[in-house]
């Protein structure tokens, strides 16, 4: 859970989170997986959002929103995800929205976006998820299209802006990184990025990151002095980085 403080202000902050078991490497499925340019044609199909989670977020000036990732749902099995609605409940009404950060599902099942989906209608804030590598596998594309909807969206709140990217394919591609700059000059309050892959882990060598160094450095570009935090899942561990100074 992240809590939001209206005094505080923040450099871009790029956090990489870890929940709920490990994604390891699967090269099989991500050759299967679809092509990005597929996805982005679906930019505006609009399945388990409604249009009042996505142009109207009553946040207010101080609020929580909780972020998870990489759950791996799998088979049925859902490692206790079901289990934060408890924190929900706890929370005194103070979480507004929640964001998953992509490999909602292990192996692209439908039965399991479909039980990922139940789960979160219980909740009762919105859930806003993004897609992962994982998500792709095995002909994932249509069962995530079919049941959630487009990859790459905006969330227009009160008080910030949630920009949901897609790099299930491990790039964003110059018509994101496009989106991501005008997206950001009509933004309003905080702005908050959500998507899958890193733009930098620890290591320069490490491939869990984004594929293209100058797509990464040109999107720590865009977001300088305009974003106040960028969160990522997928490398299942739990980091903190700064672009830029206070």
């Amino acid at each position: 859970m992240v809590k939001i403080h209206k005094r505080i202000r923040l450099p871009v902050v790029l956090l990489c989170a870890m929940l709920f078991g490990g994604c390891g490497y699967d090269f099989f499925g991500f050759f299967a997986s679809s092509d990005l340019d597929d996805r982005l044609k679906e930019r505006n199909n609009f399945v388990f959002l409604s249009d009042a989670d996505r142009v109207a977020l009553t946040l207010g000036a101080e609020y929580s929103f909780i972020v998870v990732t990489d759950i791996h749902i799998k088979n049925g099995h859902t490692y206790g995800f079901e289990g934060l609605k408890a924190v929900m409940e706890d929370s005194g009404n103070n979480i507004k929205f929640m964001v998953v950060l992509g490999d909602v599902t292990q192996n692209g099942s439908r039965g399991d976006l479909e039980l990922f989906i139940n789960i979160v209608k219980r909740f009762g804030v919105p859930c806003y998820p993004v897609i992962g590598n994982h998500d792709l596998y095995s002909g994932g594309w249509s069962a995530w299209r079919d049941l959630i909807g487009s990859t790459n969206y905006r969330v227009d709140g009160d008080s910030a802006t949630l920009l949901i990217m897609d790099s299930g394919n491990m790039f964003l591609g110059k018509g994101q990184a496009d989106w991501l700059e005008r997206e950001l000059r009509s933004a309003v309050g905080r702005v908050f990025v959500f998507t899958h892959a890193n733009l930098f882990t620890t290591n320069i060598e490490d491939p869990q990151q984004m594929t293209d160094i100058n797509e990464r450095a040109r999107v720590a570009s865009i977001l300088r002095g305009k974003c106040e935090a960028v969160f990522m899942g997928h490398v299942h561990e739990w980091y903190v980085n700064e672009v830029g100074g206070r």
